[in-house]
């Protein structure tokens, strides 16, 4: 196979969807699939994994594979223990992936730092040097690009922005702390809180009906979307401040939600935003409909360079077909299985 071929694996897991593809080195999605993420023990939520992998690999030979899931993980031990997957806690996924793709290179990474990647390799971020990029989803996720080089952290659990404490008497969060972004901005969280002051109480809703209703005027869908725009600008802000930078990139199935979520979030960070160097923050929405798939793919071409340990500079970027982009005065509605 010439150089020209090889393609690696790209693998996103959440607490909504499992998604994989098979990408070239130019960020291009040539062949994908997802499924809900099952419920039940370790080796059946892997089992579902495992076919979907199966499924989409076909007779393809990757050359390697990038995993960006749900954390917290262990980088180190390719260790993984998603909130909202509780059937996995210390799951070794690099080990039980290498299983199934063979002797290739295998690069684990946290599902907000792949949608980030992406997005600054192909996306929103491509024409920027450093990023923030938020996932709102089933849960919130984060990560960062500074400098042309995703910031992992030690742990690889760096800029977990959804468990960020932005309200000191808040609610219970599911990682064990209270008031976090996630307890606030969530599309089931939201929905939840919604329900407590009375919003279509007996009814089997979802978040994609919250934001059709606050589209709709809806006083307290407005208002759920308003304290989800508060906590989310907070985090944005906090994290701004910490690491200077100017640009962050929104995304996932709540973002979607067009206006209804990035009007509010605009106003909050420009309240928030204070300081001088963070006066121009701007907040955008995801241009890629796969940034995850495409960051943890960006991750597997990493590995193939043994230098870069995930931190190879990307600066250099092609710009495939992103597919839907959306922008901020459409009209849209929440996609319940982001």
């Amino acid at each position: 196979m010439s150089d020209d071929a090889l393609t690696v694996l790209g693998i996103d897991i959440g607490g909504t969807k499992m998604a994989a593809a098979i990408v070239s080195d130019d960020g291009r999605i040539l062949r994908k699939d997802r499924i809900a993420t099952p419920a039940g023990d370790a080796d059946q939520v892997f089992a579902a994994l495992g076919e979907l992998i199966d499924r989409v690999r076909g007779d393809a030979r990757p050359a390697a594979v990038g995993i960006g899931s749900a954390g917290p993980l262990d980088q180190e031990h390719g260790l993984v223990s998603p909130v909202n997957i509780t059937g996995w806690r210390n799951f070794p996924l690099v080990d039980r992936v290498r299983d199934l793709a063979g002797d290739v290179p295998v690069r684990l990474g946290v599902d907000g730092h792949c949608f980030a990647l992406g997005e600054f390799w192909t996306g929103a971020g491509r024409s920027v040097d450093s990023l923030l990029g938020i996932v709102v989803s089933t849960g919130v996720g984060a990560g960062l690009v500074l400098d042309g080089k995703p910031l992992l952290g030690q742990s690889g659990n760096a800029a977990h922005l959804g468990h960020m404490v932005v309200d000191l008497d808040g609610e219970a969060c599911a990682c064990g702390s209270y008031g976090c972004v996630e307890t606030y901005a969530s599309g089931p969280r939201m929905v939840a809180r919604a329900k407590r002051r009375g919003w279509r109480t007996h009814e089997d809703v979802d978040a994609a009906v919250l934001s059709a209703d606050a589209a709709a005027g809806n006083e307290i869908a407005l208002a759920i979307f308003d304290d989800g725009a508060q906590a989310l600008a907070a985090g944005i802000v906090a994290t701004a401040v910490t690491v200077d930078l100017t640009t962050v990139v929104i995304g996932g199935g709540v973002a979607k939600a067009g206006p209804v979520l990035f009007d509010p979030v605009q106003r909050w960070v420009k309240r928030l935003a204070q300081l001088p160097f963070v006066a121009d923050l701007t907040v955008e929405p995801a241009q890629l409909d796969n940034a995850g798939l495409i960051g943890a793919a960006r991750l597997g071409w990493d590995a193939l360079d043994p230098g870069s340990a995930g931190q190879s500079d990307i600066r250099v970027r092609s710009v495939p077909d992103s597919g839907n982009v959306p922008r901020l005065g459409q009209q849209s509605t929440v996609d319940a299985t982001g």
